[in-house]
């Protein structure tokens, strides 16, 4: 896949690497004692942070968080709230924080396993009975860990078009629905990013507790820890106190183009109550670095008591699946780690020979990270309101150095050169895709042949119906398309290359699909479904559905 994904970009913070390596046999080493005052750390990631913003002058606004033995020594917000207006981030401006979530989710369950009311290693349908999957073994076997482990079997992003972009389903529905999904791996086996394990997680918390996970996280979360300006659904976070959404919507495709301010709030890009467990928290920079210093304290609140114990802080950082593995670092990568592996709710992986704990977090129109050094009681978040990856994977990386001690590589430098490879061939891919359609056959059907209700086992009902609009010269006829659980996802579908049509969604925010039809019985029957953009977000997981005529 392309390397400006953004959102992988977010998510996945490890180097990708050859396979085949172990984890390493000794221990992390040892850190070496630091001596720097808390105001020269606090001093240089304020400074680096400055030198990013420079660098990429079209992100609007970073948010920066930076503690170290339990103290906040920095929480800033940079550059403006909104493209253009004299609206400046600080440290209590929200920002959607996406799948950072994802390890407050996993700190809930371990609250309830200190409890006594759930086991990590209990299958779900202990908790949710008659729980199943599309493969009935897994939906049998899998556990409380497996959900925040990545590591089911389903395909990176599967079932994700249930809930994004905005979806008009319940929780209910999605998790009713998860039993359609396809898996396409074996269970245990490999690491497949997965949002909607993090739902039926969400699910456990709701019957066990008896709270909304929402609820749940608000009360024994938020208010023990003192977050007092987050929320933990985006429809809660006031815009006139959030970071809004920026993005590239072309042309020619998604994530090229001029940055755009692309939404009024949040919630109208990000409203993700129906898979709040796996991306729905709104957070600030003052708020996340109380969160960081109990992650790095190991449960233990500023005063002394205890959020989960310290077994279970432990368990949510041992490595449950490996992410990827490589011979180590070298002189051009002294960052790339031996072994990346997904934990619970975390990422945890070697690092210029120490351990760290990081997660990211992408939506429509922010990515974000978050990184723990826990062997030196020092970690931050980087929070930002534009989809620039590169820019947060500077940003991660020199934090991390800086954190370390360790600076030695320029992370602007080295980020800037792969983003202008990366916008070299998409912007080639995108005249290749344009060329295709001009040269393309005709359908060996009259339009009307492929208008129809197709229906796929998980997602629902995709409609393709005959339309016609407007008057005169501005008179348009053709095919429209669609998709009757995602508003978003309607548009023309145009003739592209015989039996594939392609569509064009007037929401540029959104992500343009191919579909390819087969022919039975002289008419169309069946369909498959991709993206039409190499850079395309991995949730538009279209190359699940499967469509049949009915």
């Amino acid at each position: 896949m392309s390397i400006r994904l953004s959102r992988r970009a977010a998510l996945i913070s490890s180097a990708v690497a050859a396979s085949g390596a172990a984890l390493p046999a000794t221990g992390w080493a040892q850190t070496s004692a630091d001596t720097r005052t808390d105001e020269e750390i606090a001093a240089a990631a304020d400074a680096w942070v400055q030198r990013c913003m420079t660098a990429w002058p079209e992100q609007p606004a970073v948010s920066l968080a930076l503690v170290r033995d339990g103290k906040t020594v920095l929480a800033k917000g940079y550059g403006v709230r909104r493209q253009g207006k004299a609206e400046p981030a600080d440290e209590h401006t929200l920002f959607a924080i996406a799948s950072n979530s994802k390890n407050v989710t996993a700190a809930c369950l371990a609250i309830l396993v200190d409890e006594g009311k759930v086991k990590w290693d209990e299958p779900i349908r202990t908790y949710l009975p008659g729980f199943t999957l599309s493969d009935p073994m897994v939906g049998e076997r899998i556990t409380v860990r497996d959900t925040l482990s990545h590591r089911a079997g389903f395909g990176l992003g599967a079932g994700d078009l249930l809930f994004w972009p905005n979806s008009d389903r319940t929780r209910a529905e999605v998790l009713a629905q998860a039993a359609f999904v396809p898996i396409e791996d074996g269970f245990r086996e490999d690491y497949h990013y997965c949002n909607l394990m993090f739902v039926v997680a969400g699910a456990v918390i709701e019957k066990v507790s008896g709270l909304s996970w929402e609820d749940f996280v608000q009360t024994r979360i938020f208010d023990k820890v003192g977050m007092g300006e987050s929320v933990p659904l985006a429809r809660l976070a006031d815009p006139k106190k959030s970071a809004l959404p920026h993005g590239r919507v072309g042309p020619p495709l998604r994530y090229q183009g001029a940055m755009t301010q692309i939404a009024e709030s949040i919630v109208e890009v990000w409203n993700w109550d129906s898979a709040a467990a796996a991306g729905g928290i709104c957070a600030s920079a003052h708020d996340w670095a109380k969160w960081i210093a109990v992650r790095l304290n190991d449960g233990k609140l500023a005063d002394g008591t205890r959020l989960f114990s310290e077994a279970a802080a432990r368990e949510m950082y041992k490595p449950n699946i490996v992410v990827s593995s490589s011979n180590g670092p070298t002189a051009a990568l002294p960052n790339r780690a031996v072994a990346s592996t997904y934990a619970m709710g975390l990422q945890v992986q070697d690092y210029r020979g120490e351990r760290l704990a990081t997660h990211g977090g992408g939506s429509p129109g922010g990515i974000s990270a978050t990184v723990l050094i826990p062997g030196r009681k020092i970690g931050f978040s980087v929070f930002t309101n534009a989809e620039e990856s590169f820019l947060l994977r500077a940003l991660r990386s020199g934090l991390s150095d800086i954190a370390m001690n360790k600076v030695d590589v320029d992370w602007i430098a080295d980020s800037k050169r792969i983003e202008a490879e990366g916008t070299e061939k998409s912007l080639k891919a995108a005249v290749e895709i344009d060329a295709k359609q001009a040269a393309g056959a005709a359908p060996s059907m009259p339009l009307e042949a492929y208008a129809g209700t197709w229906r796929d086992p998980w997602y629902g009902d995709i409609v393709i119906e005959p339309k016609t609009e407007g008057r005169g010269r501005n008179r348009k006829s053709g095919l429209w398309l669609r998709f009757t659980h995602t508003p978003a996802l309607q548009g023309w579908l145009e003739p592209y290359d015989g039996e594939t049509f392609r569509t064009r969604f007037p929401d540029k925010r959104e992500e343009d699909a191919f579909i390819t039809f087969s022919i039975a019985t002289a008419k169309p029957a069946t369909a498959t479904v991709k993206g039409v953009s190499p850079d395309i977000d991995f949730s538009y997981d279209y190359q699940d559905l499967r469509l049949t005529r009915i």
